[in-house]
């Protein structure tokens, strides 16, 4: 039977926590929070738009979630997070934010209104200037929290990016609801036919412009996963990242609130000279990104095949998005959905340690750096059983053909790997700059 190779005795023992410390606690405050706001922002929207407005609004506002979800959860694969993360900033965007929003905004368009004496100019300012500051701060809101309480699970830009990006969506989601409702109830007073208020707005809204909200929050969101690659030492700039997204995203949804006062046709420009090719280019960056984690995953692994943790195959077969599926459906193939999941796990775990120690290497991992990477090599070691032939099959799946020199059959030849492909411990690999520990010597299975 195969033995975990040695590994560094665990730290001492922190002193035990006070009650209001306990995860407990912390949960239930922030799901007792979450739910109140989700009832007072139902009751608020209900009652503005009606019940048949409310039911209407509802269901066509949720059209777009699942694929604005989806998405998200796609540029995530490289190291998934956990659903809890992703409940958790809907649900603020959703209740929290919006109702912040909702109230926030009224009792500042109303002050203005009094104050200036000029109502429909207190909607315009209200628009362009005050409901960007407050919508955009209560969405960064829930990337602060997961920033600073769940850490481990934000690594990057792509952590970000999702993060933002699903907190958005929960947002735009009830923000939707509230619009369609109100052109549903303006469409029952003056009989709106084919061209009805409802219509026009499921139209700019939802076929149109359903990534606005997520495109002005991710903006936040990069911001604080360029702050998670910084290290402790340059904390100004640590600071000054999220603070520096969190403006650009102001800025970017007031000239989105704005396009109107560009004339009859300012909407349309904005949207196909600014909302598009942001779009676009954030989506190239945001895929940029996961390539670059992957990259990372085959660089910081091949020090844990040195150490016996690993096989030679793995950090080939986990640096590749490919690679990866054809492992879990390997496994799903011929040991069943459990060892599927066994695998999917496996690669996540696999993944959070090369992110953790490629921040060690660049003196950005916390003094739990030992414990922590203790975890992730004993989940995986767990695993393995199911893992490792999963992913050497996928190894030979994937590696690159070797060239052959004239002459040569269709079979493999000496020295080049199995199955006529490149070895499966690549020459590239670099060496390791130091070691988390002794190597205990070669692989043992």
């Amino acid at each position: 039977m195969a033995t975990c190779p040695p590994y560094p005795t665990r730290p001492p023992t922190r002193p035990r926590p006070h009650w209001w410390q306990h995860p407990w606690v912390r949960y239930g405050a922030l799901v007792t929070l979450l739910a109140l706001s989700g009832l007072v922002i139902l009751a608020l929207v209900r009652e503005q738009t009606g019940t048949q407005g409310f039911l209407v609004g509802l269901g066509l506002a949720v059209l777009p979630v699942p694929l604005l979800i989806a998405a998200f959860r796609w540029l995530d694969r490289v190291e998934p997070g956990p659903w809890r993360n992703l409940l958790f900033c809907f649900a603020w965007g959703a209740c929290a934010a919006a109702l912040i929003a909702i109230v926030a905004n009224s009792f500042a368009t109303r002050w203005i209104a009094t104050a200036t004496a000029d109502p429909s100019g207190a909607d315009t300012l209200g628009a362009t200037v005050i409901a960007p500051v407050v919508e955009e701060s209560a969405k960064a809101a829930a990337v602060l929290l997961v920033f600073v309480f769940r850490r481990r699970d934000f690594s990057g830009i792509v952590d970000g990016v999702v993060t933002a990006g699903v907190t958005a969506t929960g947002f735009a989601f009830t923000e939707n609801i509230l619009y369609l409702g109100n052109a549903f109830g303006t469409d029952q007073l003056t009989g709106g036919g084919i061209a009805s208020v409802t219509a026009a707005t499921f139209f700019v809204r939802i076929v149109m412009s359903p990534f606005a909200h997520p495109l002005f929050t991710v903006l936040t969101g990069i911001g604080f996963g360029l702050a998670a690659l910084t290290t402790g030492r340059d904390r100004p700039r640590r600071a000054l990242l999220p603070l520096t997204g969190l403006l650009l995203a102001m800025g970017t949804h007031a000239l989105w609130n704005g396009s109107a006062a560009f004339g009859e046709y300012g909407f349309f420009a904005v949207y196909a000279a600014f909302m598009v090719p942001a779009f676009g280019l954030l989506t190239w960056l945001v895929i940029r990104a996961r390539q670059r984690e992957l990259r990372s995953v085959r660089t910081e692994l091949p020090v844990y095949v040195l150490a016996g943790w690993l096989s030679p195959a793995e950090p080939y077969a986990l640096g590749s998005m490919r690679a990866r599926r054809i492992a879990r459906r390997h496994a799903r193939r011929y040991a069943g959905k459990e060892a599927a999941r066994a695998v999917a796990r496996y690669e996540a775990y696999a993944t959070s340690l090369a992110f953790l120690r490629q921040r060690g290497r660049r003196g950005g991992a916390g003094a739990d750096f030992a414990v922590r990477e203790r975890e992730l090599l004993e989940a995986l070691w767990h695993r393995r059983g199911a893992a490792r032939p999963a992913l050497d099959h996928a190894a030979r799946a994937t590696a690159p053909p070797v060239p052959r020199p004239p002459g040569y059959g269709p079979g493999p030849y000496p020295g080049h790997g199995p199955y006529g492909h490149a070895p499966l411990a690549p020459a590239w690999y670099p060496t390791p700059q130091y070691l988390p520990y002794a190597p205990p010597g070669p692989y043992r299975p």
